[in-house]
C-alpha cells in the first residue's frame, strides 16, 4: 500500500542532479559551516544574506512544474501541510527578533540624541533616557527568550523519515528550517547580548571591560578570548556609566551599536520577505 501511496518517483520530482537540488544542497552545507564560527555582528550579517539565497533556491525548486505535481497530489498534501506549519512558526521566531531588533534602535536613537543636545542642567535628561533604555533591553530579551523556548519545540518537528523520492525531497526542505532555525537562533541570541564571551580565571568590574574591549577589539591570551558584541558592550557601557561617566565611550558604542541594527534590519527584513514568498508558493500549490 505505502509503494502505492508514494508512486510519484524521480520523473515527478527534481532529482539530485537538478542544477538547483545541487545548489540547494551546497547553501544547505555552507551555512552549516557557518555554525562553527565565532558569532560577531558581521558573521550573522553574512548568515542572514545566505538565507536569503537559500530562500531563493528553494522558491525556483517550488516552481518547477514537476515539483508543483508532485507536491499537490492529494496522498502527499501532509507533506506540503506540516512544510507550511513549520513555516509559520519560523516566521513568528524571525518577527520576534526584528521586534526586538527596531524596539532597541528606537531606543538608541533617542538616547544618541539626548546626549547631543545636553546643556548644563540636561544631565537629569540624559538619566532618564538610559534608564528607559536599558528597561526596554530587559524586556527585549524577555521577548527573546520567550521566542528562543518556543525554538526548542520547533525544532523537534524539523525531522521526517526518509526513503521514498517525495520523503526525501521534503527532507531536504526541512534541512532548510533547520538551518534557519539555527542561524535566528544564533541572530536572537546576539540581540540579547549573550554571546560577548569572555573566558578569564579574573573577575572584571564592567567598566574596566569597557576601557580594556575599546583598547583591543580582540584580546587572545592563554586565558582570555574576546568576541565583540556591540549589543552587550552597549548594555555594559550604560550600566558602567555611573562608575565612571565616560560620556564619550558611551557615544561610540551606541554609534557602533546603531550601525550593527542598520545592517540587522536590512538582513532580516529581506529574509522576511523571501521567506513569506516560499510560504505563498507553498499555499499556491494547494489550491
Amino acid at each position: 500500500m505505502a509503494s502505492v501511496l508514494f508512486q510519484t518517483r524521480s520523473d515527478s520530482l527534481p532529482t539530485k542532479s537538478h542544477p538547483l537540488v545541487s545548489e540547494l544542497d551546497d547553501q544547505i552545507c555552507r551555512l552549516r559551516a557557518c555554525e562553527a564560527t565565532s558569532t560577531s555582528s558581521m558573521s550573522i550579517t553574512h548568515k542572514l544574506s545566505g538565507l536569503q539565497d537559500l530562500y531563493d533556491c528553494v522558491d525556483k525548486i517550488l516552481l518547477l512544474p514537476l515539483t508543483q505535481q508532485a507536491l499537490a497530489q492529494h496522498q502527499n498534501r501532509k507533506w506540503v501541510d506540516e512544510l507550511l506549519d513549520g513555516s509559520l512558526r519560523i516566521l513568528d521566531v524571525c518577527n520576534s527578533a526584528k521586534d526586538a531588533l527596531l524596539q532597541t534602535k528606537e531606543y538608541t536613537l533617542e538616547l544618541e540624541s539626548t546626549i547631543r543636545r545636553r546643556q548644563g542642567g540636561s544631565e537629569n535628561n540624559i538619566a532618564t533616557e538610559v534608564k528607559k533604555y536599558i528597561t526596554s533591553r530587559k524586556m527585549a530579551k524577555k521577548s527573546i527568550q520567550k521566542a528562543m523556548s518556543n525554538l526548542k519545540g520547533l525544532e523537534s518537528k524539523c525531522c521526517v523519515e526518509t526513503g521514498t523520492e517525495i520523503a526525501n525531497f521534503v527532507s531536504m526542505l526541512r534541512e532548510v528550517q533547520v538551518v534557519t532555525l539555527a542561524v535566528l537562533k544564533s541572530f536572537m541570541s546576539f540581540i540579547s547580548g549573550t554571546k560577548t564571551v569572555t573566558k578569564t580565571k579574573t573577575k572584571t568590574n564592567n567598566w574596566l571591560l569597557v576601557s580594556k574591549i575599546m583598547l583591543n577589539k580582540r584580546i587572545a591570551s592563554e586565558e582570555e578570548e574576546e568576541v565583540v558584541n556591540e549589543f552587550a558592550l552597549a548594555d555594559i557601557a550604560l550600566e558602567s556609566l555611573k562608575c565612571d561617566n565616560n560620556m564619550e565611550n558611551v557615544q561610540n558604542q551606541l554609534k557602533n551599536l546603531e550601525q550593527c541594527i542598520e545592517d540587522f534590519e536590512e538582513g532580516s527584513h529581506n529574509l522576511f520577505r523571501r521567506m513569506i514568498k516560499t510560504r505563498v508558493t507553498l499555499l499556491n500549490i494547494l489550491s
